[in-house]
């Protein structure tokens, strides 16, 4: 008896683990577009995970009403606490970029939310207003299952989703297609490196900024540079360039680009161009986002995260 037991709960555990896996790049996607960090929506899924393992799954109608109901009211306190350490960030904060070359759309229904001058547009909504943006227009949720997600009334849900779309439609511009965005990148890397300032100011805007994320790293911007003139004579800075391998990366649904040293990852930088030209311009120097973008690449293209002893091998505490 006792081992037929012991088989059915193995059963029933494979059951959990292969339910979960189905959902687990949705989850992450969630969590991701919420928080801005792949290291923070890693260890939201894994929490999730947690759970799933120890709920009573025979009463769980909808697994992927239940998991991703999980997933989006840990990221929504994840990130209240989280703006509550940004408040001590030196310089401007940005999303770490995560690796889109396997999962273009990175779990959702489409790959809407995602690009990093949206992310952080995302920041100045509150955690519930984004949340219930992203269910949305990421992942096609029903209004209904917001609502039931975030414990709103459906009236409620729908006027959020409606003002975030207004406020994020006043703070975008029209952005290029991907090929354009690649070649104006493409552009914008070369005439940086040979230090030709004429044809960068050619390529952005008279308002362009360039926000550098490097937490108080020497060297670093520590404030917004702002204007034509001022963004394109910073990005031909000699140090960064020199002796510095360039390679093109998928990242967010977009082309960036990743600065090598000797080896070693040392900056990420990716931009936002509409039929003006490129309006935003951001670097990421610090060395955990850096690290960040790297894991997320393995992890998407090996299945390797997906094993229960992989889900196991990490306790999964909410940073926060």
């Amino acid at each position: 008896m006792h081992h037929e037991s012991s088989l059915a709960t193995t059963d029933d555990l494979d059951e959990a683990v292969s339910v979960f896996v189905q959902h687990r790049r949705s989850l992450f996607g969630i969590a991701y577009r919420m928080l801005g960090s792949a290291a923070e929506a890693e260890d939201v899924v894994q929490e999730v995970w947690l759970r799933w393992q120890k709920t009573d799954r025979s009463a769980v109608v909808n697994p992927r009403a239940f998991l991703s109901s999980a997933a989006t009211r840990l990221a929504i306190n994840v990130a209240q606490s989280a703006r509550v350490r940004r408040e001590t960030y030196i310089g401007p904060w940005l999303p770490e970029p995560v690796d889109t070359s396997a999962d273009p759309e990175v779990g959702a229904e489409r790959a809407e939310a995602l690009e990093m001058a949206l992310l952080l547009v995302l920041e100045k909504l509150s955690p519930t207003e984004r949340a219930a943006y992203v269910l949305r227009e990421a992942f096609d949720y029903a209004y209904a299952e917001i609502a039931d997600i975030l414990e709103l009334s459906l009236v409620n849900v729908r006027k959020i989703v409606s003002r975030a779309r207004r406020h994020l439609s006043g703070e975008r511009r029209e952005s290029v297609e991907a090929d354009e965005h690649r070649r104006l990148l493409s552009a914008f890397v070369s005439a940086a490196r040979t230090g030709d300032v004429a044809s960068l100011e050619a390529l952005l805007t008279v308002d362009a900024v360039s926000l550098s994320d490097g937490n108080g790293m020497r060297g670093c911007a520590r404030i917004p540079v702002l204007g034509r003139a001022r963004v394109a004579h910073l990005a031909t800075y000699r140090p960064l360039w020199r002796e510095a391998e360039v390679g093109l990366v998928d990242a967010n649904g977009l082309t960036g680009v990743l600065l090598h040293r000797d080896g070693e990852p040392t900056a990420f930088m990716t931009m936002a161009a509409s039929k003006e030209g490129i309006h935003q311009l951001m670097w990421v120097f610090s060395p955990s986002k850096i690290a960040a973008f790297l894991d997320s690449r393995t992890r998407f293209s090996t299945a390797a995260a997906l094993t229960p002893d992989a889900m196991d091998s990490r306790t999964a505490v909410c940073r926060g």
